[in-house]
């Protein structure tokens, strides 16, 4: 019973949150506080500065810049371990109750405060061909490779990522490794095609970006946890990771905040519902067959209110208005009567 407990804890708590990199006037606080596994998106929101529906006691986030928000927010989640050797620089709380996650949320708020000016929002699983562009992203990552393809052609090209890879065990033509080379392959051609772009990092909209890395799993499942091909991945792995949050950091000029997430596997994998920005779910509902009510969201009470109120005061105006003229002496209260009064005796 003992060991059943044991190995339930470690399976709950076998994920890990790393802050790569923050602004200066974003404070995360070090310490063992875990992370609830289905409450990421809401940790995502309000480093960005977005409200949540739900209040997070989280001690590991604390008050930043009221009149200053990151410009852009990056988030890997990489399965498959759950620690990687990442720099020390970094810091990391444990996950508790490891489950699926979705930005959805995130990037629904950004569509709703900043849809004129355009974000760029990059939603992205290379292995499974998973890409999710909206606003500026389309132009900017126009030629990024997403398909396996794509990301196959641009491994055999002179400026990949195997030309500054180290001696390792990885083979290019098998291929479990070449799948894990094709996302060392996304996390270079990011940046590289976002610095075409500078101009970009400096607007007021924020930018968010999404990464789901599964190749590390899938080398682990053939060779193992304890072979070198793993143990060689991890490392490499951690050292690509490391150079494209400098990259991302450096790109925002220090204004930008990236995030690893690392995890053994998901007992469901990470799916992402398509969906279209201009659908509103206020104004068409055809999941419900039984013709019911729609969900209110977290905005409701607040317009409810405004309205509300707004409406009790125009009418006690109007009211008080309505009285005061019914009752008033125009001999006495009116200044208009006053004066036609006198013109007319002094005609």
């Amino acid at each position: 019973m003992y060991y059943v407990l044991l190995s339930a804890l470690i399976a709950a708590v076998a994920a890990d949150f790393t802050v790569l990199k923050s602004p200066q006037y974003q404070i995360f606080q070090e310490g063992n506080w875990p992370v609830p596994g289905d409450r990421i998106p809401d940790v995502i929101a309000l480093s960005m500065g977005f409200s949540v529906e739900e209040d997070l006691s989280w001690p590991g986030l604390g008050a930043g810049n009221l009149f200053q928000c990151p410009r852009a927010t990056v988030l890997v989640t990489v399965t498959g371990t759950n620690k990687l050797p990442l720099t020390e620089n970094g810091i990391s709380y444990p996950i508790e109750n490891a489950v699926p996650y979705s930005v959805d949320s995130v990037v629904n708020s950004i569509h709703l405060l900043f849809s004129e000016e355009m974000p760029v929002v990059l939603q992205l699983a290379p292995i499974d061909e998973r890409v999710y562009m909206v606003g500026k992203a389309n132009t900017v990552f126009e030629d990024l490779p997403v398909t396996l393809r794509q990301l196959r052609s641009s491994l055999e090209q002179d400026n990949s990522i195997l030309a500054s890879l180290p001696v390792n065990s990885l083979y290019r033509n098998d291929e479990t490794d070449r799948l894990f080379l094709s996302e060392l392959q996304v996390l270079q051609d990011i940046p590289a095609l976002l610095s075409r772009h500078k101009h970009l990092a400096k607007d007021n909209a924020p930018d968010i970006y999404s990464l789901e890395l599964t190749g590390l799993e899938e080398i682990k499942k053939r060779y193992g946890e304890d072979s070198v091909k793993f143990k060689d991945a991890t490392q490499i792995l951690s050292d690509a990771l490391q150079k494209f949050a400098d990259d991302m950091y450096s790109i925002y000029g220090g204004n930008a905040i990236v995030d690893v997430v690392t995890v053994e596997s998901f007992e469901t994998p990470l799916v992402r519902k398509s969906r279209s920005i201009l659908s509103s779910p206020s104004i068409s509902n055809p999941g419900s067959p039984y013709n019911l009510a729609y969900e209110y969201n977290f905005n409701y009470s607040v317009v409810f209110n405004i309205i509300l109120w707004l409406m009790i005061g125009l009418t006690l105006a109007v009211i008080a208005i309505s009285y005061n003229l019914w009752n008033m002496d125009p001999g006495y209260d009116s200044i208009i009567y006053r004066m036609t009064n006198q013109k007319i005796r002094m005609d």
